[in-house]
């Protein structure tokens, strides 16, 4: 059952849209959020009435990511990490962001088919910055959606991209005004929504499946990363940093 503290869903005709609701701290994934978005999302996969969703963070936000005080204790059965990122979905999903979209809120709208972003929206992966790196796929899936060089400026640099350039480099799909996205996002969403059922989620596997097919190397590159840098001095000292509201010293060990 949905976490009305965590998720809201609401049904517009055959769009399921999907708001999180933890903006005290930022959208950013715990427990109770992931298990929440797995089960809003396991009901737009399993629901036949249901053809196209939408997943927002509200007017202010998408989402900050992971809550580091969770331990990495986000990942579900069926969704993978935040109930999202490893999902094998039937049924189109569009990320309508507002505000940020950092560290693995960024990885959950790269999860998502298609995105419609406010023009004050911002897209970045700033683990770097605190001796992390980005574990939920976004060290490849920002090269399929981004040329090679501007997924490593994003990754190495962990400075935010504008909803503008998103737009020019093809991450996102729409630019509006603040508070529209959502309203735009539905609309695409209704469209979809609109054509054969089957001829939809058929194409979309289809898409989806050529685009995974590096997917398992991916996740080994990424596991290999996390390797280096598990044990690694600079790790605390950039998690001390955060809680801390301080700059980090690196030691580079």
């Amino acid at each position: 059952m949905n976490d009305p503290t965590r998720v809201d869903t609401v049904r517009d005709g055959a769009v399921l849209v999907i708001t999180l609701q933890r903006t005290a701290r930022r959208n950013a994934f715990d427990r109770q959020l992931a298990d929440a978005l797995d089960a809003a999302l396991n009901t737009l996969d399993d629901d036949p009435a249901l053809r196209a969703g939408v997943l927002t963070g509200g007017t202010d936000m998408f989402s900050a990511g992971s809550d580091l005080a969770s331990n990495g204790d986000y990942v579900t059965e069926r969704g993978g990490e935040y109930g999202v990122i490893r999902r094998q979905r039937r049924k189109p999903l569009i990320a309508a962001v507002e505000g940020v979209a950092l560290g693995g809120g960024m990885e959950v709208v790269l999860s998502c088919d298609m995105v419609v972003a406010a023009d004050t929206a911002r897209f970045g992966l700033p683990e770097v910055m605190r001796g992390l790196l980005p574990t939920c796929g976004a060290l490849f899936r920002t090269a399929q959606r981004l040329p090679a060089n501007v997924a490593r400026e994003l990754v190495l640099t962990g400075l935010p991209m504008d909803a503008s350039r998103a737009h020019a480099l093809g991450l996102v799909n729409a630019v509006t005004p603040p508070g529209q996205a959502l309203e735009r996002a539905v609309a695409m969403a209704q469209q979809l929504a609109a054509n054969a059922p089957l001829s939809v989620q058929a194409s979309l596997g289809a898409m989806n499946a050529m685009l995974a097919m590096g997917d398992a190397q991916g996740w080994e590159a990424t596991a290999a990363a996390l390797n280096v840098i598990r044990s690694s001095e600079d790790l605390q000292e950039g998690i001390r940093a955060f809680f801390e509201k301080r700059a980090p010293v690196w030691k580079g060990c």
